[in-house]
């Protein structure tokens, strides 16, 4: 390991990447999983494989549908990218939605937070996670090159494939990936309810639910399937291409009454690149993207129940310019429009929330740079949002739905529009060789989702009665952040300190009121009040990801309550982790121990505790070149003891009957040519 520290790298200019920032980059911390890490962590879902990452937890509805959780903040604060634009599918709506991103090809996994977030999007209070493939290829190769991995998994059956090839074809640069996954039922530690037969869990007001299911849990499967083709024409001053990817997914629904999801999605991108077009600019970047997605809910017993269909088209211009006034940056705008549906199969009426299209159009500009020995980050972003209803929909009679005690009528339907402004400042300063100290403000607004807004209806995957809340206001978030980072030698850290302070914080309410006749499901009105979460993280490295002995110790913390009293629901836990690898001559190997706290921090309306847990993983691969081919095997031992693991940030209705895996060997062997 080379522990130099460079005068000259230590004082350059900051670069903005407009795909992510660097690893060290300013301000808020930020994450980038690539190379080795990567697949050492990569995982059937996106929440699944960055749930261990510092400040990251994860939804978890079995082996399908796992979404990120950032600083305790899900659904629509933390947005998911693909490859710098939105992925346009439903998962921030509820937490059985799965992200329509396969990322069994994913080159980079980034975690964005702070001004950089803002080129993006506004209201990720959370953070951004961008899934990077590169499917539009943007430089030439020389030759044919890609990957092929294949691995198989004991606690679900699990076999998963996959392969990607770059190649030139004269002027083009072509690329091909395809991935298949399929998994049975997976097996759990103990019975699948949390406590064990006859807990009789009480979620909805006189409705006990005792599930007696042990070893393999029902409706915990996931089949997914992807393919995906690119072509970019490369010029000396840049590129243009196109690509299109297809994703088919079968998974399960482990909730009480159980049921599947068949998802699917046809995704087109487009992304025009100039180098130095005009005086005083760098580079000009032109990307959009078509999707159009659809899941189909079932019933235990099979029957089609509900139908979701989104299409949307977004479209962003970015011009970074060259160093001005000892700063770097980019402007740009952004325009994006979307349709949702959700359809009622049994009677084709609308189903949860009514037909609405939203839009929106922002215009962005971020800014970095170095002064001395301060380093600086500036944005802001301002979005117009509108959502418009169908102002026809026919909402059933509340006298219908058995509402007891206190009857809940429908949102009124009307077109909303917000004007939102989001920005961020901060700095760092370099207090000594390597050591840095940095502190960041960031507002940042978000408009009400079209659920929030309008819904009205049953909700069989968390058990509720959703009422929206048409005259909901802007949530607005002020972070204040502090941050101490030591960038070289041998021993390395990085610690940050938060305050996330919310007015209008968008929430659902537990009334106390249920509904009869939907199987007694508990009334959720969208509802605003002023919250906070506070909270902090941290980790120090000994000679991390170099060759010899590794070390990490880490740990994480957030707490999220209402100022009025009370916590703010679906929390994560707190946790302490510690991790040991070592690698040389073509050998890595790790093993990674978490300890999870109990959680007692729960919403009024929350049934708990989540229990605390022990999880150790471990992983070792062994990579040799023969020929031309970089050839690796390797084993991965998941949840070594065989704990019985459950998400305090799932929803009740899967937390209390749903434990993730138990124990679990993956082997594999994986190909880069």
């Amino acid at each position: 390991m080379n522990n130099t520290w460079s005068q000259t790298q230590a004082e350059a200019l900051p670069q903005l990447d407009v795909s992510g920032v660097n690893e060290q980059g300013l301000l808020s911390p930020n994450k980038i999983l690539a190379g080795d890490e990567l697949q050492n962590k990569l995982a059937g879902t996106l929440g699944a494989t960055l749930a261990n990452e510092l400040g990251v937890s994860a939804t978890g509805y079995g082996a399908g549908a796992s979404r990120p959780v950032m600083r305790g903040l899900e659904g629509a604060r933390v947005q998911i990218l693909q490859n710098g634009l939105s992925v346009g599918d439903v998962s921030s709506i509820s937490a059985d939605h799965a992200v329509a991103n396969p990322i069994q090809n994913a080159h980079q996994i980034e975690i964005l937070r702070g001004a950089s977030a803002l080129v993006y999007g506004s209201g990720s209070s959370g953070g951004l996670v961008n899934v990077v493939s590169d499917r539009i290829v943007t430089s030439m190769p020389d030759m044919v090159s890609g990957a092929i991995n294949t691995s198989y998994e004991t606690v679900n059956q699990g076999k998963t494939a996959n392969i990607e090839v770059d190649a030139p074809a004269g002027p083009l640069a072509l690329h091909f990936d395809s991935a298949v996954s399929n998994s049975n039922n997976y097996q759990i530690p103990g019975y699948a309810e949390q406590g064990g037969p006859n807990a009789n869990w009480s979620i909805n007001p006189n409705q006990p639910v005792n599930v007696p299911y042990n070893g393999k849990l029902p409706f915990s499967f996931s089949n997914q399937n992807s393919l995906g083709l690119g072509a970019t024409y490369i010029r000396s001053d840049g590129y243009t291409g196109v690509s299109l990817e297809r994703m088919n997914h079968n998974y399960g629904i482990p909730t009480y009454e159980g049921g599947f999801i068949q998802q699917s999605q046809n995704r087109y991108d487009f992304s025009h690149q100039n180098n130095d077009p005009i005086d005083g600019f760098s580079s000009i970047k032109v990307s959009a993207a078509n999707t159009n997605y659809q899941h189909t809910e079932f019933t235990n017993a099979g029957v089609a129940s509900t139908q979701w269909n989104n299409t949307a088209t977004e479209a962003r211009v970015e011009m970074m310019h060259k160093e001005l006034l000892g700063s770097k940056g980019v402007i740009g705008a952004q325009v994006n429009g979307a349709t949702l549906n959700a359809t009622d199969l049994s009677t084709n009426n609308y189903a949860i929330v009514p037909q609405t299209k939203s839009n929106s159009s922002a215009l962005f500009w971020i800014e970095e740079g170095r002064y001395g020995l301060v380093k600086t980050n500036l944005g802001a972003r301002y979005s117009y949002t509108g959502q418009n209803p169908n102002l026809a929909t026919q909402f059933p009679s509340p006298g219908n739905q058995g509402f007891q005690p206190t009857s809940y009528g429908p949102p009124t339907l009307q077109n909303r529009q917000f004007n939102l402004m989001s920005y961020s400042a901060g700095g760092m300063l370099d207090v000594a060789r390597g050591y840095g100290l940095g502190l960041s403000y960031t507002v940042s607004q978000r408009a009400p989702t079209p659920q929030e807004l309008y819904s009205y209806g049953p909700h069989d995957s968390t058990a509720t009665f959703d009422v929206g809340n048409s005259n909901l206001g802007t949530e607005t978030s002020h972070n204040v952040e502090v941050s101490f980072q030591k960038t070289f030698g041998l021993v390395r850290s990085k610690v940050s300190l938060y305050r996330n302070q919310f007015s209008n914080y968008i929430y659902g309410f537990y009334t106390g009121t249920y509904s009869a006749v939907n199987n007694n499901f508990s009334v959720v009105q969208a509802s605003q009040a002023s919250a906070n979460i506070k909270g902090a993280e941290g980790e120090l490295t000994y000679n991390w990801n170099q060759n010899g002995v590794g070390g990490r110790v880490f740990g994480d913390i957030s707490q999220g309550s209402f100022n009025s009293g009370g916590d703010l629901p679906l929390q994560p836990a707190p946790r302490l982790g510690s991790e040991l690898a070592y690698q040389r001559n073509g050998w890595l190997t790790s093993a990674t121990y978490i300890y999870s706290y109990q959680q007692n921090r729960l919403a009024t309306w929350e049934v708990g505790p989540t229990p605390s847990y022990n999880l150790v993983n471990a992983n070792l691969s062994y990579t040799e070149r023969i020929g031309k081919i970089n050839w690796t095997g390797y084993v991965m031992l998941k949840n070594l003891l065989n704990e019985e693991i459950r998400y305090a940030t799932s929803p009740m209705a899967v937390r209390l009957y749903a434990p993730q895996p138990g124990r679990s060997l993956m082997v594999g062997i994986r190909a880069a040519f």
